[in-house]
C-alpha cells in the first residue's frame, strides 16, 4: 500500500525579536521536531519515521516563513528512495514560500536512490522582495557500488512573482540517454546544488568562477546565485558546497 503524507510548518515572528511555529504539522513517514534554532531563527528538524519514499508514494513538504520571520530546516538523516513493490514512481513535493524581510535556510541532508527506486521530486520556492534564502539540495546515484535508480527533479524559483530559476535534471536508467555522458554527470555519482537569494545581491552579487574542477558558482538574473557541483560521493560533495559557503560567508 502507498503512502500519502504532507507535513507543514509555519514560521512567524513572536512578537518579541524572535520566532514562533503555529503550524507544525507531521504526517507518515514525515516527523517535524523543534530543535535549538540559532539567533532570532526558529529550528525544525524532519526525522523520518519509517523507510519512504517507496514506488508509488506521495509524500510532501510545505513551509511558509512569514514577513520578518526567521527559520532554519533541516533534517536528521538521509532520505532513502526505495523500490517498493510497484512500479509506479513516488512523489515528493517540497513547497516553500519565504515573506517580506523572511528568511530561510533549508538545510536537509542527502537523497538517495537505490537500485530499482524510481522517484518524480518537484520543488516550487516563492520569494518575497527582501526575502532572504539559503537552499541546498544533494543527490546521491545509488548506494557504494551500486547501480542508480531513476531520479527526476524539477527546481522552480520566483521572486517577486518573477521567474528567477526553472531547471529540470533526470538520472538514471529510465531516463533520457546522455544523462551520465561527459556534458552531464561524466561518471559521477552525487550531484548538488546550492541556491543563495540576497537582497543586497541587487547592489553587488559575487562573480562567476570555478570552485575545483567541478563546481561552479554563477550569478542569476536577479537577486540571487547558484553553485552547482559533482563529486565522487556524497562527502566530497558536500565539501564542495561548503567551500561555496565559507569562501563567500553565507
Amino acid at each position: 500500500m502507498s503512502i500519502r503524507a504532507t507535513a507543514r510548518v509555519v514560521a512567524a515572528p513572536d512578537g518579541r525579536g524572535g520566532t514562533a511555529l503555529p503550524v507544525l504539522e507531521s504526517d507518515g513517514p514525515l516527523a517535524l521536531r523543534r530543535t535549538r534554532g540559532s539567533g532570532t531563527a526558529a529550528g525544525v528538524t524532519v526525522v523520518g519515521a519509517m523507510s519512504a519514499p517507496l514506488n508509488g508514494d506521495r509524500l510532501a513538504v510545505e513551509a511558509e516563513v512569514r514577513p520578518g520571520a526567521r527559520l532554519r530546516l533541516g533534517s536528521a538523516a538521509a532520505t532513502i528512495a526505495l523500490p517498493g513493490h510497484g512500479d509506479e514512481p513516488a512523489r515528493y513535493d517540497i513547497r516553500i514560500t519565504v515573506g517580506e524581510d523572511a528568511e530561510l535556510c533549508w538545510l536537509p541532508e542527502q537523497l538517495i536512490c537505490v537500485r530499482g527506486s524510481r522517484l518524480r521530486m518537484t520543488t516550487r520556492i516563492d520569494l518575497a522582495e527582501g526575502a532572504r534564502l539559503v537552499f541546498r539540495e544533494e543527490q546521491v546515484l545509488g548506494r557504494h557500488g551500486e547501480a542508480p535508480g531513476t531520479l527526476g527533479t524539477r527546481l522552480t524559483v520566483r521572486h517577486g512573482g518573477r521567474p528567477l530559476l526553472d531547471q529540470e535534471l533526470g538520472f538514471g536508467p529510465r531516463a533520457a540517454g546522455g544523462w551520465d555522458g561527459g556534458a552531464v554527470l561524466a561518471g559521477y555519482r552525487a550531484v548538488g546544488q546550492l541556491l543563495v537569494a540576497e537582497p543586497g545581491f541587487v547592489e553587488k552579487k559575487p562573480l562567476p568562477r570555478l570552485l575545483g574542477e567541478t563546481a561552479a558558482l554563477t550569478p542569476l538574473a536577479g537577486p540571487a546565485v547558484l553553485v552547482t557541483a559533482l563529486a565522487a560521493d556524497a562527502m566530497g560533495l558536500r565539501a564542495l558546497l561548503d567551500e561555496a559557503v565559507n569562501s563567500e560567508g553565507w
